[in-house]
């Protein structure tokens, strides 16, 4: 489980979150709120991405960075920011090679998540020639490629059109793993366990899905 004991953030002397307070315990849960409202400050804050200025991040009730990163994948909006390698099979190997595993070991993890993915004929395909879709599918098969616990996602489907926004939510769904989503599509976290409304660096909003969208979405009609 991964919990938050009164985290704040600044930048610059700029405070971004303010005595932030969450366990995260929900198999799907969903963070909103407006541009600039800290949301994927947050976000970043449960693999390491990001540390706090001040209060803690736990996993399994221990502050360890590195265990933290191990254990949560991060998928960002925009694959291109996450897909280093020129070669789809190097880029899923890159992460594995320096686990210092096994290269059988590695081959077969990429062999099966493509295969989970129906992305085998993308192999040896050049990344920068893929399909936006195809780009965002690469980049969540990199993740899961490192057997995380959990995979936490930046507004994954704003640079997709509709077919591939629903491929990859089904994608997302089918997934045995805990799952936080940031996104302003609010249609998609409906549901949700959970949805955490996050609002000039604060939580205004945590609870069951059609509540704390429709409280945000009544908000934003004042």
């Amino acid at each position: 489980m991964i919990r938050l004991r009164d985290v704040h953030v600044e930048k610059d002397g700029v405070p971004i979150l303010r005595g932030i307070d969450l366990d995260l315990t929900q198999h799907r849960i969903g963070i909103i709120g407006r541009n600039g409202s800290g949301k994927s400050t947050l976000a970043r804050l449960l693999n390491g991405i990001e540390t706090p200025t001040r209060g803690t991040v736990e996993l399994d009730g221990a502050c360890d960075r590195k265990a933290l990163r191990r254990a949560v994948g991060f998928v960002f909006q925009n694959p291109d920011n996450q897909i280093v390698y020129p070669i789809v099979e190097e880029d899923l190997a890159f992460g594995l090679k320096n686990l210092g595993l096994p290269k059988a070991e590695i081959a077969a993890r990429i062999d099966a998540v493509l295969e989970r993915f129906a992305l085998t004929p993308l192999r040896t395909c050049l990344t920068h020639q893929l399909s936006g879709g195809e780009k965002q599918m690469i980049a969540l098969a990199g993740v899961l490629v490192m057997d995380p616990r959990m995979i936490v996602l930046d507004e994954p489907t704003t640079l997709l059109d509709l077919w591939n926004k629903r491929a990859f939510m089904a994608a997302i769904d089918a997934l045995a793993h805990r799952v936080v989503v940031v996104s302003h599509d609010l249609d998609l976290l409906r549901g949700f366990d959970r949805v955490v409304h996050v609002e000039d660096g604060a939580i205004v909003g945590d609870g069951s899905a059609g509540a704390v969208i429709d409280d945000y979405i009544a908000r934003s009609q004042c």
